[in-house]
């Protein structure tokens, strides 16, 4: 498995407790997003490195960067039809063109003049934005924020067949580390190595994505 990984306790000590944050394994070129399918799906991604099959590029897909808000949504492998666990690769430069063209999937006053002006930038857009709870390894809520992104058209094509470099099936590893999360003491749990991902003051702002480290009084 090409994923860097961690003890959970150790990460958990370095990352925010609060606010909205984009928490990923990234380098310089790639970013890791997680999407869980059914096994005729996931195979598919992971033998050829691109989505096919039986893929539907006319619905909405959504990514997670997260790899504990997919183990949530996926209650760790074990819901019908998302089975499987992918890692998926993105070149930089297309995950930080999806933020660009980001849109709430609700109106959030203040971010838009109007809920008409919302309207409209979501009929132009082919991203969804939603902040959602964290949760932690064994389901209960975090006061942090995790992001999802939906992607539909043009971004779900581009996404699917051109920007990906890799494709990998993590079920195995999900389903070794799954009892490890049911504990509650998670001494023994290993995830991948997550870090805040670094966004522009503009994406950030539009986004509502929180600054980190936080800002200390009197500095900018």
């Amino acid at each position: 498995m090409k994923l860097q990984t961690e003890l959970y306790l150790d990460q958990k000590r370095r990352w925010p407790t609060t606010g909205r944050h984009i928490l990923a394994q990234f380098d310089d070129d790639t970013i890791v997003v997680y999407q869980a399918y059914r096994p005729a799906i996931g195979r598919f991604a992971a033998e050829h490195g691109f989505f096919g099959g039986d893929f539907s590029f006319q619905r909405m897909s959504w990514l997670k960067p997260n790899f504990l808000w997919m183990m949530f949504r996926s209650s760790w492998g074990t819901k019908e039809n998302q089975e499987t666990t992918l890692a998926i690769w993105l070149r930089r430069p297309a995950f930080d063109a999806i933020l660009q063209e980001a849109v709430h999937s609700t109106f959030v006053l203040g971010l838009y003049a109007a809920e008409n002006d919302w309207k409209a930038a979501v009929a132009n857009s082919n991203v969804r934005l939603q902040w959602d709870p964290d949760h932690n390894p064994s389901g209960g809520k975090e006061d942090r924020r995790a992001i999802q992104l939906g992607l539909r058209g043009d971004a779900l094509a581009r996404f699917g067949r051109e920007w990906i470099t890799r494709i990998e099936d993590i079920s195995e590893f999900v389903t070794a580390q799954r009892e490890h999360a049911n504990s509650s003491a998670h001494d023994k749990l290993l995830i991948p190595r997550e870090e805040v991902y670094p966004v522009s003051d503009l994406t950030a702002a539009r986004l509502g994505i929180d600054s980190w480290p936080p800002l200390t009084a009197g500095k900018k």
